[in-house]
């Protein structure tokens, strides 16, 4: 009964992190002034575009969460604006320190995880400002380390419309999040940028005057850093995550020369580790995780900028890349006729769901699938109607747990939107879900998908 209480947190309470600076972010907020605030009719920080709710159902709410709150403030006394306890004050109140262990005494701390792994993330906030206990669980990142080892995963997208600015969408929720703006020179904003989700980080890659820099988003502060810098800084590379890990492989260095070097990023120890050289150089790749291998797709080598049909294999565990003919999709049928130059077109438009690899011919609106026993591509479907693009740029093509989704929108001297569509492939042929629209007068520069 408890354990259905406590969950009541996850449905009636939505916290996000809008543009807070990390002193006044949600999970500093003490349990009792959280109460306090709830008990005066305030409401918490909350995504864009929640509707109120009148007023029976918003007094509904708010009694039950400070039904669960009660709960909690018994099982746990302590906030997570209190000092920590002295080593003395520890041994002399024993007690304390178990009741803390468990999170919520009545059911143990294995019960209270359990709970508080199957709610949504978007809730955490919340959750993290009820005590110290569960405000370490969620800040360090052990809740989502446990996550993981128990398979559960919720999916956001994060995207970039305005340079040096981020908005994250959650697709159960349908709610919309502002991170905070990035801090950069005129260079970063001018220079080509990557983006990979990682782990609980949304990597930006980009180059400065001198060099090329890494920013580190992290939802567990809810802010930007810099300073990570890889064994062979790069750009316009392919690039993939798994849980943990990511994989960058080929792009230019700062000379503009082709790479064929790979390297591997672990987020929880925030190492890069150079991993053996392709059999290609490339650059304008594009990168996906499938069957548990990597794959670098497509792109363009050698001293002519030719386009590349073929993709590679990297085997995490032999350590050994094989080279695949024919991976790539290829080029749009647009392109070749009009002899657009390579580096015109956008990297190959992929992104594998259920181990199946899907592509976005944006020329031709269709959706191709790879058959990777004849190493071939089929088309399935058709793409969004109103998903436009310019040459492939400004179109974000992304897994999304068991969905394909489309981020695009229709253009129209000057103004447009931005829609995001969603299809699960298990369901049948492409049959596309709006799942949010709203006002853009700017293409998608940069999208990550974050699963943790």
């Amino acid at each position: 009964m408890l354990e259905g209480r406590f969950c009541l947190l996850s449905r009636v309470f939505s916290c996000s992190c809008q543009q807070q600076p990390e002193s006044k972010w949600p999970y500093m907020m003490t349990f009792h002034q959280l109460k306090v605030d709830i008990a005066k009719g305030k409401r918490p920080l909350e995504f864009d575009g929640d509707d109120d709710d009148d007023e029976e159902n918003r007094q509904r709410k708010l009694c039950k969460l400070l039904d669960c709150c009660e709960v909690m403030e018994t099982a746990q006394p302590s906030s997570c604006g209190e000092p920590e306890p002295s080593e003395d004050e520890s041994n002399q109140d024993g007690a304390a320190s178990s009741d803390s262990d468990s999170l919520i005494h009545r059911i143990g701390r294995d019960n209270s995880i359990s709970c508080l792994i199957h709610c949504s993330r978007s809730d955490y906030g919340a959750i993290a400002s009820l005590n110290k206990s569960f405000w370490s669980l969620v800040r360090t990142g052990e809740l989502y380390k446990l996550r993981r080892q128990n398979d559960v995963i919720e999916h956001w997208i994060y995207f970039s419309c305005h340079l040096l600015e981020w908005e994250a969408f959650d697709p159960n929720r349908r709610k919309w999040m502002h991170l905070p703006r990035m801090t950069s020179n005129e260079c970063f904003m001018c220079s080509d940028k990557e983006s990979l989700a990682v782990g609980t980080e949304l990597l930006v890659f980009g180059k400065e005057v001198t060099a090329h820099v890494i920013f580190r988003y992290s939802i567990l502060t809810n802010s930007w850093s810099s300073g990570m810098r890889m064994n062979a800084p790069r750009c316009l590379f392919g690039s993939a995550s798994l849980k943990e890990i990511a994989i960058l492989a080929g792009g230019c260095d700062s000379e503009g020369r082709i790479l064929s070097s790979a390297e591997l990023y672990n987020s929880e120890t925030q190492t890069w580790e150079l991993l053996p050289d392709m059999n290609k150089p490339r650059k304008m790749c594009s990168g996906v995780f499938m069957d548990e291998k990597f794959y670098v797709i497509g792109g363009i080598g050698g001293s002519d900028s030719k386009v590349l049909t073929c993709g590679e294999e990297y085997d995490l565990k032999t350590k050994k890349w094989t080279e695949i003919p024919n991976m790539s999709p290829g080029r749009s049928g647009a392109a070749r006729e009009n002899e657009m130059p390579a580096t015109a077109e956008a990297p190959p438009l992929v992104a594998v769901v259920n181990n199946d690899l899907y592509a976005a011919d944006y020329a031709d609106m269709e959706v191709r699938k790879y058959d990777k026993e004849r190493r071939l591509w089929i088309t399935v479907g058709r793409l969004p109607e109103r998903a436009v693009s310019m040459n492939g740029w400004g179109l974000a093509f992304r897994a999304c747990g068991d969905r394909l989704i489309v981020i695009g929108g229709p253009r129209n001297l000057g103004e447009g939107f931005i829609e995001i569509n969603a299809w699960v492939p298990s369901e049948g042929p492409p049959q596309w879900n709006l799942l949010a629209r709203k006002q853009s007068g700017n293409f998608v520069y940069n999208c990550a998908v974050m699963g943790c």
